[in-house]
């Protein structure tokens, strides 16, 4: 068979399939087998290239294959597998009896990517609602232990014992050193249980 006899990409035709020629197609791939594409084309009479040969027997013509109705547990499976060799359809419908490489890439792009960044985007939500939560419990329990040193009187007592108008009183004498160093005192050691409480936490 010379290189003539062969059909070219260029050269073949584009159009949608006959049923005259899919029976023609069967009957060489019955005797010679579904392989050297290019061959079978030229034995079948058929102006179409090798290429398109083999498409239209992988997905349409040959005997095991399965159309639609993807089980769960295969949808599962297309997931796991994509995961692991992203959008390599031919290898992923290799571990799918039945299914076609075409099948698949047209089940994940019009179902289950938008399924998985649907999943996504609860997931997100739910991260936040639990990222709110654990600041809020995180928050609750420094109050508490706020709360809890108070009530010994720790701060509370210091607190109690200085007048914020008496720091900020202009109007204070300078002759009275004793009570100045005083205040400034139950100041500081106010600040200092307060620095402590948050150096515990």
């Amino acid at each position: 068979m010379t290189s003539t006899q062969l059909c070219t990409k260029r050269d073949g035709n584009r159009g949608a399939w006959t049923a005259e020629e899919d029976q023609k197609l069967a009957r060489v791939i019955e005797i010679q087998g579904p392989k050297r594409w290019k061959i079978v084309a030229a034995k079948a009479g058929l102006n179409r290239s090798g290429k398109s040969c083999r498409l239209r027997w992988m997905n349409y013509l040959r005997p095991n294959i399965k159309r639609g109705n993807i089980s769960d547990q295969e949808e599962d499976l297309i997931l796991r597998l994509h995961k692991l060799l992203g959008n390599r359809w031919s290898l992923i419908a290799g571990r799918l009896p039945g299914r076609t490489d075409n099948e698949i890439k047209n089940y994940w792009n019009s179902r289950l990517s938008k399924k998985i960044k649907q999943k996504e985007k609860q997931n997100k939500i739910l991260r936040v609602q639990i990222d709110h939560q654990n600041n809020g419990k995180r928050m609750g329990n420094i109050l508490n232990r706020w709360e809890e040193g108070t009530s010994k009187g720790n701060h509370e007592n210091s607190k109690a014992s200085f007048n914020g108008d008496d720091f900020f009183n202009s109007s204070r004498e300078e002759d009275q050193g004793p009570s100045d160093l005083e205040w400034m005192s139950k100041l500081l050691e106010m600040d200092a249980s307060w620095f402590k409480f948050l150096h515990d936490i």
